[in-house]
């Protein structure tokens, strides 16, 4: 290879490296919603401790305020928001490896 395909492929794969970070920002955001007064992060850990419980339990939000929820309920919300969000940024994301 010679400097200027070096150059090149370096510059193509920073882009990519940056697109990807800013595709991640972008559905973590949406991953963010607000529910019974309380800010929330539709995640992994969020999704764990709502399955751990039942009925109505108090749990902490994004900004440490105790909220009070519906586990069952509460669990289903988060994780709707979490399968539609992370079904569209996997179509984001194989959209940017075909470019690539």
């Amino acid at each position: 290879m010679d400097t200027e395909n070096l150059i090149s492929h370096a510059r193509a794969r920073f882009d990519h490296a940056a697109t990807k970070r800013i595709l991640r920002e972008k559905y973590q955001g949406k991953m963010t919603f607000a529910h019974a007064g309380g800010m929330w992060l539709a995640g992994p850990e969020l999704l764990t401790i709502l399955k751990c419980c039942t009925g109505t339990v108090v749990i902490l939000d994004l900004y440490e305020t105790p909220v009070q929820v519906n586990a069952e309920e509460f669990y289903e919300q988060v994780l709707q928001r979490w399968q539609e969000q992370l079904n569209a940024w996997l179509v984001e994301y194989q959209q940017l490896n075909r470019m690539r």
